[in-house]
C-alpha cells in the first residue's frame, strides 16, 4: 500500500489542555502555533506515524501575566527549549472509530512515553476537493514528570496548581 502524507490544519485544529487552579476551579489553555506531519498507510491510520510540534512560546491562556509566567523557568522555559514535541511509536485502532496512540512526549529536557486516546470522525472531502480527517485526541500528564514544578501553597491547604493536566487536541488533517 502507498504511504500517504498529511498534515493539520491549524485553521480548522486545536491543541488545548486544562488545569484545576486552586483546587476547585479550571484553567483552559492552547498553543497558536503547532504543527504536525503524519504518514499512513492509505486513507488507514492505524501503524501510522506522527511527529507533532508546538512552539512553547505560543501558549495561550487569555491572560497575559498567567501566559507568561507559563513561558518563564517556572514552567516551559520558552528562551531554552522553544517545542514541546510529540513522535508516536504506535497507533493502535481498537474499533471503527477508536484508537490508541502511543509515543514520546517531550517538554523542556524530559521525555516520557504518553498514550492518547483518538476519537476518529471520519474522512470526508471540503468543498475544495481537499480530503480531510478528523480526530478528537486526550490524555492526562502530571507536569512534574516533565519538570513543571512550580506551585504554591494555599492557606486553605492544597496546593495553586494541580500536578495534573488534561490534553485535549481537536484536529483536522489535509492529504498532501
Amino acid at each position: 500500500m502507498s504511504k500517504v502524507s498529511w498534515i493539520i490544519d491549524p485553521a480548522h485544529s486545536e491543541i488545548g489542555f486544562k488545569v484545576k487552579h486552586m483546587m476547585f476551579t479550571t484553567v483552559s489553555g492552547h498553543f497558536d502555533n503547532f504543527s504536525a506531519e503524519i504518514e499512513s498507510d492509505g486513507d488507514s491510520f492505524e501503524n501510522a506515524s506522527v511527529d507533532f510540534k508546538a512552539e512553547t512560546a505560543s501558549v495561550n491562556t487569555n491572560n497575559g501575566d498567567r501566559d507568561n509566567h507559563l513561558r518563564s523557568a517556572d514552567f516551559f522555559d520558552s528562551e531554552n527549549y522553544p517545542s514541546l514535541l510529540f513522535k508516536s511509536n504506535t497507533i493502535k485502532k481498537l474499533s471503527d472509530n477508536k484508537y490508541l496512540v502511543k509515543g514520546m512526549m517531550t517538554i523542556k529536557d524530559v521525555s516520557k512515553e504518553i498514550e492518547l486516546n483518538a476519537d476518529y470522525s471520519g474522512l470526508l472531502k471540503d468543498p475544495w476537493g481537499n480530503s480531510k480527517a478528523g480526530f478528537l485526541l486526550e490524555t492526562t500528564i502530571n507536569r512534574k514528570d516533565f519538570g513543571l514544578t512550580w506551585n504554591a501553597a494555599l492557606e486553605t491547604g492544597g496546593v495553586l496548581v494541580s500536578e495534573d493536566v488534561r490534553i485535549i487536541c481537536e484536529i483536522q488533517l489535509q492529504k498532501q
